[in-house]
């Protein structure tokens, strides 16, 4: 074994007295020396390191070795470091030196160090590194190591009581156990070296350790002492030494599970449309599903805003793929389909991956597939999100109109994609496939041989490509298990496109229909990089291989769909070669193909080295035990089988080309048509014999227990291996293993981190820099190692591509985590962790290979020649590299193994049981260099050779190994209790037990019935457990426990709940049992349950070694306690935890909702609490019916807890129905799972009353006008202390208001609106702005934080100072320019919405949440408390979703727990009243009456409910035994109705207290369709102290629309919060003053009542001091404003997924008190009617398009066409100005278009029936724009369209002055010109264009008119009335015609001869010869039957 070996002496002239710590460095993997302690002037080290090394020491190596100043507290400060090249001992091997260190400057200084160097270069062969070689550590060995980690000694140290740092007597260094039980990873004895982390530690802490041998400071493939893990989840697994990999703990596969997704689509309306006159409909289409708008007819800007919803149920993966195409129609009827405008594509996985899972309000670019040409071809607005089960999809605040219009900035494209898509080619080349398995059956094969006399493959094999929603194929070669293509499938898409995967699958072609053979996917992402120095995408050529089920053909695959990529393929099916090019494509060049159809083409064979070269693989596996086979197959015998490829694939693998088309290749390819082909004849390669041997013998399992059998491999292992051929790709797979090594590090630190902060344990921050510290050495690493071996064959140009973005990124990463590390503080831990988070991201995302190489392996369990279990080992994981961090993070380990069932099998509780559980050891690596590869398995076994091998042949590999060195242990499993289990039995418990598996060994707990949280406290003893390998092996690295916890059934087999998994402490003969390792802690381990948790195990587990001396050795049990219990022994005392007393306080209130029990109505029920063993009843309810509240309110018990928090048992909550004759029978149950949320702390006396020395003024008036997002409130100069009151909305906007804006003119507008227009709507779209602008503001200070963040990164890395960031800043901003990132703009927007925001009038608000109300309130859960009670057993969806079904009703009540004795002071509190204990001050719970008034405005985003993609929604309220519908009222068609009502109910509180809102569909015919409903707990907020009874307005009026709608005034319902919190006041001062305790509030003092007197009051005072309630000392909190909730709709049959919205709040009024006024009036505005008056004078230049048949000049007979609402319902035309020749047109015409208006939403009313079926009037809003056109008229044909403008009449451009002054640019130019709105100017006159979009899509000047445009509203229009066109009244004069205009009236004749015949020559003569032809067709018939008859009668 090669070895290098370095004697550190001493290191002398040190200067200074103090702790010295050496670091020796070789080939990257650094060692500590022990702290030398208090030396001077000399530090004595005497210590040696060994590294044994795997490749020949070269003589530029070198050897660090650098000495620091130790310290305890702060990082290690360097003091020198020597570097020395190897060359001499290279060559002598043995040297000795004294040489100086040097500093950081590299000058040299007098510290001195003595070393001494060994080289043995061994017996000539090679060796890796392994684990014997650390085991030499001398016995001086007494020192300590730091690292950086968590304090290690923070928690209670159960040391032996000498301080850190100092050695411990004895001489086996122990280690110090930290805190109770948390570090379990110390535990396990992972101790990991840190890198760095002495030189820049932060505060290292000092960590006694036991046994430090060197291999715990072997850095590869070990562990890091910052990683040291906490989560007991990782307790096993953590690996300690390296002989053991992890298992993975989940089981199911969750890839392949059909899920419920429902895709919502709101199609807003399409602008620029290009075409003339056009009748646009939008088609909506998703996978196969199409859905189309209605039509609009002659618009080229359409608006629909129609809604639709798609719902699928399918796996996320198919679901993420479909592509959601929007597509444009022109003219689409019943008859002909229509002619595509331009479409859109994106798949559903890019809207899935959008913040929110949607788009919102953005615009789609058209495109015209047939001709890339073109450009762009409109725009559509719409809203797409897809809504998963349990997203909720929040709708973004709608910012107002003017942003969006802006289309270049909203469009509908993820952040970053450029808004110019270009167009570009995706060349995928299919070269050739190897290893097709047979897709026919061979009995056709042998009839077809007999015809035919030939023998041919079974598959026909085509290739199908699928991207952006489009195939293509290649051609199909016949009979092929080795097809070559040679050809190319061509697609045109924009780029970059919008689908991120396509899909690769080869078929077989079969006569009836064709089926996959195998699927693989491409992620563009992974294939191309979009940054500054990116590349397009590109792959290959490259193999990959495709996976898919079982390669037996049988007629109905049951795996089919494995095969089309769905969950994760079984076995190994074949291999394609292929390659992806990207070309962008210049569309002006002249020869291009203008349409995107998928083209085929052939291209060139592909030489064979262009994949690498093709070296000799061999993999070797030793099967080291094999248990918990599944008792179904244990009854025949068993063997396992290892594939690789088709290699070693005995049954079904080998698919061998029909002899007559064998190709030979040339030279060394005669090996590759074997390639893929099994090797199990013999071939010719070096070891002439070697046979593959791919499987093991068969053997009978034997029983383990009555669930699981095991295979007796005792002493005996059986091996496998195989030998194999593959092109040399590995250096993709190095690269991969060094990033998920690093990822796997950073991921398990991560995690650490979090369990840190999640028990509160000191110093996360520590770690946090630990781990980010190790991420910056990782990352630096790879970058050095990475770039190796880049002339191999093979290589592609996405390897070189993919290595330069990898080795930037990694670059990065480093360089970013360095400088996070030193960010970390103990206040920004939570967002560094984040930040840490997304390097994790990209570490997996950089770390997945797109290039295969070597296909993965496969593991199966062979019985009766089928296939049962297997497992899927990616090959990259067991490959063997000699540098370490390259090695496969499995290669050389033993792997804890489990079967799993394969495809669909495994879905479900079948894929929850192992169906085996394997010790599998594998290596994989180059035949040459495979010298070492049984170094990793545990050492003391002989090989034995297979039997046939000749003499002298040493280098066979064995086919079985014996193990002649074997161990004897007892283990000990101290099984405490378990928490939080899934319930399995109907009753909603479970009758728990826990079994235990290690090795072949098992034992149960005993069974406890109906809990969920069992307390076992029982410890399992297993005897005699045999383990083989050395001693000291095993302690380092034991096998795994693995604990099952099943439901024990009465009748059948028992219920699987979870497992988990465990390693044991060991303790050797030889060791001390003794702390600080033993006795072990117990911790806790995550149940999983398939892929989700299922609760929680506190255990610990021990393993004991039976020395010499037998079991009288070991410490001794305690035998059984409990008499009751039997033999059943207790966890003994030193491992249960500590306990003291408790008081736990329930307060009983009442159940709710109970529901039926075995169709008995539960009446007498009880709530019995229990928690460890003790508990307490409730009073019984005597009649739940008549009151569900208990009698008596609050009750105790006593009872022992540990003092660790961590470790409180649960409380359990079950609910009882006493029936007659004693029975009870279970209602519900709960689980408290925490009770951490329920311990009482005594309130802080000196936190809450700031400065309780003399009074606070609070002052209401901020003079400045403040901005939002800074309201600073001052106060008196005189106050003793400042209170920073956040101003409401309102206060702020009074002040915006007071300040006039200025308009453009600088006239002063005064817009003070007049009260008596206000009403309540005002107030709700006042406060929706105010709304919007909140969230605008936020989201800009979010986005400037964002920012900051980023520029100060970015200055640090560069190492700039602060002073500099303004310049860097601007710098980067132009960089990200080209992206104007999001940020950006929703910061500018703010702005301007801030600066630019025009003055609302002064209106009153209310908070609008758009969410629940609760939701803001914590539930309203302030002291009442709402358990839900479970029963029947637990759903097993992915996320327990169905939980809802299982709640049979509530608990309500509270806990309080206190250690006891309880202080004095509390109970002597005034008024304490010690029945009800910590629950003072709690309202009685008898029956209350109150009167309930909900008030619904609207429903936004209603799920269609009907054919029409509509709903006619009405409400429904139900609360208790009432009921109101309001079914007469629906609102036809419509998803966003505005219901504006409000219903009043009079309820009982308790027995009436959940109130359900629902909105039904109403139909015609048949039952109404639920929509949607939400529920309402009324209870909790009634008791509520945040007062949601009543919502506290902002401000007090008696009338008008914000009258006070509270029966009590704001100066009672002060008085009584007052009185209720003991707290002193309300004094009304002088001076519009008011204190309450020690705070002075300050407000007006009069009111104005309706008839304008002034009056004084102190309700404006009152209100003040509620609205500032939070402020008041102790009992404040903040108060319900008036407010508007938002809730969401849920259908119970699609639960998780809403179904729309509804706003909504609800007023409650205690009967008992006044009765409150009348509801206010939040009925729907009507719309306001209005006559739009337009008279169109003249036009001018409007272009000329028919040609004069006499004279030839063109003239246009010109008319105008206008419309206000909706296309052709309303359109009005004048009269004809014919024969105009200069587009010079007179008409003096008046159109009149009245029309319903609502001014709030600036929307015009329509209400039309939507067809002649529709049973009634449907009302639509669509936006007030005047459409004008003018047209050429013709007679005998269609009319021409020559142009148009749309004038949106709330903001469109002022008319021009004259003729000569308009121009095309008052349409280009509308953003920047100044625009008038019609509803205020009244009346406008002017000039505008007419325009119309040429062929080249230029917009082009068509003409201009001169109108008038005159708003009148319907009172004014019906005083002065006037006519249509020129009538009466107030007619208008005749135009002033020119003659020529009556030219047609002149000579009629003459002019139809002309026109006709010349328009229409050829048309009349087509017409007569048609006639003629029919009329002979017509004699034909006619006649033809007499002549027949006269033909047969022979006449």
């Amino acid at each position: 074994m090669m070895a290098l070996m370095v004697h550190l002496r001493t290191v002398a002239h040190l200067r200074g007295k103090g702790d010295r710590i050496a670091k020796v460095t070789f080939r990257g993997l650094s060692f500590y020396s022990r702290v030398a302690e208090n030396c001077e002037e000399v530090a004595h080290f005497n210590e040696t390191f060994r590294w044994p090394i795997a490749s020949r020491l070269d003589g530029n190596e070198m050897l660090e070795i650098q000495v620091y100043n130790y310290s305890k507290v702060f990082s290690n400060r360097l003091v020198g470091t020597f570097c020395m090249v190897l060359q001499k001992v290279a060559e002598e091997g043995h040297l000795q030196l004294t040489d100086t260190l040097i500093d950081d400057n590299n000058t040299s200084i007098k510290t001195s160090v003595t070393i001494e160097i060994r080289y043995q270069p061994m017996d000539g062969t090679v060796g890796v590194w392994s684990d014997g070689e650390f085991l030499d550590v001398p016995d001086d060995r007494d020192g300590m190591f730091a690292f950086e980690t968590d304090s290690l000694l923070s928690g209670q140290s159960h040391g032996s009581g000498t301080s850190p740092g100092r050695s411990l007597q004895g001489s086996i260094p122990t280690f110090r156990k930290a805190g109770k039980g948390v570090f379990s990873a110390m535990k396990l004895g992972k101790i990991k070296s840190s890198k760095d982390d002495h030189k820049k530690g932060d505060e290292p802490a000092v960590l006694d350790m036991e046994d430090l041998d060197r291999k715990a400071m072997r850095l590869a493939g070990s562990l890091d002492p910052d990683t040291i893990s906490l989560a007991s989840v990782t307790a096993v697994t953590t690996n300690v030494s390296n002989k053991r990999s992890k298992p993975d703990i989940k089981m199911e596969p969750s890839s392949g599970r059909p899920v419920d997704y429902q895709i919502s689509i709101t199609v807003i309306e399409a602008r620029q449309l290009i075409g003339l006159n056009m009748d646009p409909v939008v088609c909506v289409e998703i996978g196969d599903d199409k859905k189309y708008t209605s039509m609009k007819e002659s618009t080229n800007c359409p608006y629909y805003n129609e809604y639709f919803v798609f719902d699928f149920h399918v796996p996320p993966d198919v679901m993420f793929d479909k592509i959601i195409k929007l597509s444009v129609i022109h003219s689409k009827n019943l008859l002909r389909s229509g002619t595509l405008v331009g479409t859109f594509k994106m798949d559903v996985g890019t809207v899935y991956s959008q913040p929110e899972h949607q788009f919102y309000h953005k615009w789609a670019i058209l495109s015209d597939p047939d001709d890339i040409t073109a450009g762009c071809k409109g725009y559509v607005k719409c809203d797409i999100a897809v809504v998963g089960k349990g997203d909720n999809i929040k709708t973004p605040h709608k910012a107002n109109e003017t942003d969006e219009d802006d289309i270049e900035g909203n469009l509908l494209l993820p952040e970053g994609i450029p808004a110019e898509r270009q167009w570009a080619r995706f060349y995928v080349k299919i070269y050739r496939a190897e290893g097709l398995p047979k897709m026919n059956t061979s009995i056709m094969a042998n009839v077809k041989k007999a015809f035919i006399g030939e023998n041919r493959d079974l598959v026909d094999p085509y290739v199908q490509v699928q991207f952006a929603g489009q195939k293509g194929k290649t051609s199909v070669q016949k009979s092929s298990y080795e097809p070559i293509w040679n050809e190319q499938v061509i697609f045109t898409e924009l780029f970059p496109p919008l689908c991120k995967r396509l899909k690769v699958q080869i078929r077989d072609s079969d006569k009836v229909n064709d089926v996959a053979i195998g699927t693989h996917f491409i992620d563009l992402r992974k294939i191309s990089n979009d940054g500054d120095k990116g590349f397009l995408p590109t792959l290959g050529p490259a193999w990959v291989n495709m996976y898919g089920s079982t390669r037996q053909y049988t007629l109905m695959d049951e795996h089919q769909d494995l095969n089309d990529g769905l969950g994760e393929g079984v076995s190994f099916r074949a291999r394609l070669l292929l390659s992806i090019a990207v070309e962008i494509l210049d569309t002006t060049s002249p020869e291009i193909i203008s349409s995107t159809e998928v083209q085929m083409e052939t291209v060139s064979n592909i030489s064979e080295s262009a994949t690498g070269k093709i070296e000799e693989f061999f993999l070797f596996g030793s099967f080291l035990e094999a248990t918990m086979i599944d008792r179904k197959i244990g009854d025949k015998a068993i063997s396992f089988e290892i594939t690789i490829g088709n290699y070693g694939n005995q049954i079904d693998g080998v698919s061998k080309p029909s002899s007559g088309k064998k190709r030979k290749k040339d030279g060394e390819n005669e090996e590759e048509s074997e390639l893929i082909q099994n090797s199990s004849e013999d071939e010719a390669d070096e070891d002439v014999d070697l046979v593959s041997v791919s499987s093991t013998p068969h053997m009978k399992p034997v029983i383990t227990d009555r669930n699981y059998f095991h295979l007796p491999y005792f002493e005996k292992k059986p091996c496998v291996y195989i030998k194999s051929w593959w092109q040399d790709q590995r250096r993709r797979l190095y690269n991969s293993n060094m990033m998920d090594k690093i990822a796997d590090k950073l991921e398990e630190g991560l995690n650490d981190v979090q369990e840190v902060i999640k028990t509160e344990k000191a110093f996360p921050e520590r770690r946090l820099r630990g781990v980010l510290e190790e991420l910056s050495v990782g990352c630096s690493r790879f970058v050095t190692l990475a770039n190796k071996d880049v002339n191999q064959a093979g290589r592609t140009k996405l390897d070189r591509e993919r290595l330069k973005s990898c080795m930037r990124e990694m670059d990065s990463m480093g360089q970013q985590a360095k400088q996070i590390r030193t960010q970390v503080k103990k206040n920004t831990v939570r967002e560094k962790l984040k930040l840490a988070q997304n390097f994790l991201q990209k570490l997996r995302f950089l770390a997945d290979e797109p290039q295969h190489s070597i296909p993965d392996v496969f593991i199966w369990m062979m019985s009766n020649n089928k296939r049962i279990a297997y497992s899927r080992i990616p090959s990259k994981d067991i490959l063997y590299s000699i540098v370490d961090e390259e090695t496969g993070k499995d290669c050389g380990k033993v792997k804890t193994v489990f079967l799993k069932l394969p495809g669909k099998k495994g879905f479900g509780p079948a894929g929850w049981t192992v169906q085996a559980k394997l010790e599998l050891y594998l290596w994989l690596g180059l035949n040459k260099q495979r010298k070492d590869f049984l170094s990793g398995l545990p050492n003391g076994f002989e090989e034995i050779k297979a039997a046939k091998m000749g003499p002298g042949l040493h280098s066979g590999p064995p086919v079985s190994l014996v193990y002649n060195m074997k161990q004897v242990f007892q283990l000990r499993a101290h099984m405490y209790q378990a928490r939080s289990l899934f319930a399995a039995d109907s009753s909603g418990l479970s009758d728990p037990f826990a079994r235990v598996f290690f090795s072949t060994h098992s034992q149960v707990t005993e069974v406890l019935s109906e809990t969920l949280c069992p307390t076992w406290d029982q410890l399992l003893v297993f005897d005699d457990v045999e383990l083989f390998g050395e001693a000291s092996e095993l302690r380092d690295d034991p096998p795994i426990i693995v604990v099952e916890i099943y439901d024990q059934d009465t009748v059948g087999k028992a219920e699987f709940i979870g497992r988990t998994f465990a390693k044991p402490t060991i303790k050797m003969c030889d060791e001390h049992y003794g702390p600080p390792r033993f006795p072990p802690q117990l911790e806790y381990y995550q149940i999983y349950r398939g892929n989700c948790t299922a609760g929680e195990l506190l255990a610990a587990f021990e393993l004991l070694q039976i020395g010499q001396g037998g079991r009288a050795d070991l410490p001794p049990l305690e035998g059984p306690t409990d008499s009751e219990r039997g033999p059943i022994l207790p966890v003994p005392l030193g491992i249960r935890p500590v306990l003291s007393r408790y008081r736990i306080e329930v307060l009983f209130w009442g159940l709710r909702d109970l529901k039926r029990i075995n169709l008995a109505q539960v009446d007498r029920p009880r709530v019995d609490i229990e928690c460890a063993g003790r508990g307490v009843q409730s009073a019984l309810i005597q009649n739940y019916k008549k009151n569900p509240n208990f009698s008596t309110l609050v009750k105790w018990f006593e009872v022992d807890l540990p003092e660790n928090e961590l470790l409180h048992p649960p409380l359990n909550i079950r609910v009882v129905d006493c029936r007659a004759f004693g029975r009870y029978i279970l209602v519900g149950s709960h689980a408290v799972t925490t009770l951490r949320r329920f311990i009482y702390s005594a309130p802080d006396k000196t936190s809450n009353n700031w400065a309780t020395a003399g009074d606070i003024i609070v002052n209401m008036d901020a003079e400045p006008p403040v901005r939002k997002m800074d309201t600073v409130v001052k106060l008196d100069t005189m106050s003793d202390a400042v209170v920073k009151v956040d101003m409401t909305e309102e206060e702020s906007d009074k002040e915006k208001k007071k300040k006039k804006k200025k308009k453009k003119g600088g006239v002063e507008e005064e817009d003070e609106t007049d009260e008596s227009v206000l009403d309540w709507w005002s107030k709700y779209f006042a406060s929706i702005e105010t709304l919007k602008e909140t969230l605008k503001a936020q989201e800009a200070a979010q986005a400037e934080a964002e920012e900051r963040e980023d520029l100060e990164i970015a200055a640090e890395t560069a190492d700039i100072k602060p002073d500099d960031l303004l310049l860097k800043g601007s710098k980067t901003k132009e960089k990200s320019k080209e992206k104007k990132s999001s940020k950006d703009k929703k910061k500018s927007q703010a702005a301007d919405g801030i600066e630019k925001r025009p003055v609302k009038a002064k209106v009153d608000e209310l908070v609008v949440y758009n969410k629940e109300l609760e939701s803001e309130y914590g539930d309203f859960e302030d002291w009442l408390h709402t358990f839900n009670l479970y029963r029947g057993k637990a759903g097993d969806d992915d996320e327990h979703a169905l939980d809802d079904d299982r709640i049979v009703g509530r608990f309500k009540g509270s806990l309080c727990m206190y250690k006891l004795p309880l202080s004095e002071e509390i109970t002597r509190e005034a008024g304490f009243d010690p029945n009800m204990g910590m629950f003072q001050s709690i309202p009685h719970n008898d029956p209350i009456n109150v009167l309930v008034r909900v008030y619904v405005v609207r429903a936004t985003d209603l799920h269609p409910a009907d054919i029409n993609g509509k709903a006619d929604p009405y409400v429904v309220i139900k609360l208790g035994k009432s009921e109101v519908k309001d079914k007469e009222n629906y609102i036809s068609k419509q998803l966003n109705p505005v219901f504006g009502k409000s219903f009043d109910i009079e309820a009982t509180f308790p027995m009436e207290s959940m109130l359900t809102v629902s909105v039904y569909d109403w139909d015609l015919v048949g039952t109404d369709d639920l929509i949607g409903e939400t529920k309402i707990d009324l209870e909790n907020r009634f008791y509520s102290k945040y007062r949601a009874t009543c919502g506290i307005s902002s401000n007090y009026s008696v009338h008008g629309y914000n009258v006070w709608r509270d029966p009590m005034k704001p100066s009672q319902v002060l008085a009584k919060l007052c009185k209720d919190g003991k707290i002193d006041g309300p004094h009304y001062g002088p001076g519009g003053k008011v204190k309450v305790a020690n705070r002075i509030f300050t407000g007006p003092t009069e009111i104005e009542d309706e008839n304008g007197l002034k009056k004084q009051t102190e309700e404006h005072l009152a209100l003040t001091v509620l609205n500032h309630w939070e402020e008041i000392p102790r009992v404040g909190c903040k108060l319900v404003p008036e407010h508007v909730e938002t809730r969401p709709l849920l259908n119970p049959d699609k639960p998780g997924i809403e179904q729309g919205r509804i706003e909504m709040w609800v007023d409650m009024f205690p009967m008992d008190m006044p009765a409150p006024g009348p509801a206010i009036d939040i009925s729907p505005r009507k719309p306001k009617r209005y006559e739009l008056r337009v008279i169109i004078w003249n036009t001018d230049e409007v272009i000329l398009e028919d040609d004069d048949y006499f004279t030839g000049e063109k003239s246009s007979d010109i008319f105008v066409r206008g419309w206000l609402k909706g296309q052709q319902e309303d359109k009005q035309d004048t009269d004809v100005h014919y024969h105009s020749l200069t587009g010079e047109g007179n008409f003096n015409w008046r159109f009149v278009f009245p029309f319903d208006y609502l001014m709030a939403e600036e929307k015009i009313v329509i209400s039309k029936k939507e067809s002649m079926f529709s049973w009634d009037e449907t009302e639509y809003k669509i936006p007030p724009r005047l459409t004008m056109q003018v047209w050429d008229a013709d007679h005998f044909s269609a009319d021409d369209f020559l142009g148009a403008i749309e004038l949106d009449l709330n903001r469109f451009p002022r008319g021009a002055k004259t003729a000569k002054q308009c121009s095309l640019d008052m349409i280009r130019n509308e953003q920047e010109l100044p625009t008038i709105s019609i509803f205020k100017q009244k009346r406008v006159k002017g000039w505008w264009p007419f325009v119309a979009r040429d062929e080249n899509d230029e917009m082009e000047l068509t003409g201009k008119v001169e109108a008038e445009l005159h708003l009148v509203t319907a009172e004014e229009a019906e005083k002065s009335p006037v006519g249509l066109g020129r009538n009466e009244p107030d007619p208008l004069e005749k135009p002033n015609r020119p003659d020529t205009s009556l030219m047609w009236f002149l000579s009629p004749l003459k002019s139809i001869r002309y026109f006709i015949w010349h328009n229409y020559r050829w048309l009349i003569l087509k017409a007569l010869g048609l006639i003629l032809l029919l009329l002979m067709l017509g004699l034909f018939l006619y006649s033809i039957p007499g002549y027949l008859v006269k033909k047969m009668l022979g006449a």
